[in-house]
């Protein structure tokens, strides 16, 4: 123990690893700073701090690498992003499951995880599964998977499946991913009340670049798009904002059993009471500000879907939110949805087993934190 990261050496060993040097912007920098000042006085071992080494420069390294590519074409930044498609809602509510079932819809386009992770060259519409980078993380997805079958459990996710646009906003270091990765308050507070705009620049500059050969209307998913809407459609005038909706004393229980496993992947400090007041006061954030801006850009500019609807009636649910979005639901996007759905039935690697008490809370004193949100949505409780 006793390493330490050095914002400056990781923006070095970036540029020496991309043989590139010019970013878009310095605005990570900021957000760089105040992380790697959290990780540092965290202390974590050794080798949680190299792997925070490596994932920092790899997040360096692309943006360098979207910045060269966007510069040797620069009409990809002429080029619009029409009518998105934003999924998002208090963690764990369904939003992987609905962007999933977008996806199926061969008229929609989706950030694949695989080239989230390694943009450039960017895919064409015909190499999106079967670039070789594409099959090369799947057999890495299948050997992991045979080793260790319990993940699906928490994260449903594949080299070919739409991943959040997370993945790709931590190359701005403004994100709720690097929060994660132990008990970071300094990083937290800043970010809740960070000004996000440079981060969607860069979301649809990553964007455009996508979509140089593989062009579509765009499916993104994150929950934590609801913390800053009025930010979003300032960047996407025309967006369009779907909020998912499930009971949030379920989903604030498998946020923080999903957020037990991000620190345990980060750090070797006990972070169980920080995952205790941090994580039921995100969940309640996120409700507080979606309503929030909700008020603020009009009520009907938000579209509702209920997990539990679309567990229980998939087709008629995604029917009716085809319908409030203005798209035709087609005999191909229907045909996609059910055979996604006879793919991945619920549960297809065992349940996400947890229990409030696990976390110090109660039935009792999550209902009271959520009252304003379970005033205002009608919610089925689920137990």
């Amino acid at each position: 123990m006793g390493q330490t990261l050095n914002a400056d050496e990781l923006v070095a060993q970036a540029q020496r690893d991309t043989g590139l040097t010019a970013f878009d912007s310095d605005s990570f920098r900021e957000g760089l700073g105040i992380l790697v000042g959290d990780l540092n006085r965290e202390g974590a071992a050794d080798h949680f701090v190299e792997r925070n080494r490596r994932d920092i420069v790899s997040a360096l390294g692309k943006r360098l690498k979207t910045t060269d590519y966007l510069a040797r074409r620069p009409e990809l930044l002429q080029r619009p992003v029409p009518r998105p498609v934003f999924v998002f809602g208090i963690p764990r509510t369904g939003t992987t499951l609905l962007s999933n079932l977008l996806a199926a819809d061969p008229a929609r386009r989706s950030p694949l995880t695989w080239e989230i992770d390694d943009p450039v060259p960017p895919p064409t519409s015909g190499t999106l599964t079967s670039d070789p980078r594409a099959l090369q993380r799947l057999e890495q997805e299948r050997q992991m998977l045979a080793a260790h079958p319990e993940m699906g459990r928490y994260y449903r996710n594949s080299a070919i499946y739409p991943n959040e646009c997370m993945f790709f906003m931590i190359d701005d270091f403004k994100g709720l991913l690097w929060e994660g990765r132990g008990k970071l308050r300094n990083y937290r507070d800043w970010l809740f009340q960070v000004d996000m705009s440079s981060t969607y620049r860069y979301h649809k500059r990553f964007l455009q670049l996508l979509q140089a050969d593989a062009p579509g209307v765009w499916n993104l998913k994150m929950p934590s798009h609801g913390l800053w809407l009025t930010t979003l459609v300032k960047t996407y005038p025309d967006a369009r904002l779907i909020w998912t909706h499930r009971d949030p004393l379920t989903a604030t229980g498998s946020f923080c059993s999903l957020m037990t496993l991000s620190n345990r992947g980060a750090s070797d400090h006990d972070n169980s009471a920080w995952i205790a007041e941090n994580y039921p006061w995100q969940a309640v954030e996120h409700a507080n500000r979606i309503m929030d801006h909700r008020a603020k850009l009009g009520h009907e500019r938000i579209i509702d879907v209920h997990y539990a609807d679309l567990i229980r009636n998939p087709i008629p649910t995604m029917q009716a939110l085809y319908a409030a979005l203005g798209d035709p639901f087609t005999a191909e996007a229907e045909r996609g949805m059910r055979s996604w759905l006879a793919e991945n039935p619920q549960d297809k690697f065992g349940r996400h087993e947890y229990k409030l008490a696990q976390f110090g809370l109660t039935v009792e004193g999550l209902r009271k934190r959520f009252e304003r949100y379970l005033s205002a949505y009608p919610v089925e409780p689920e137990g």
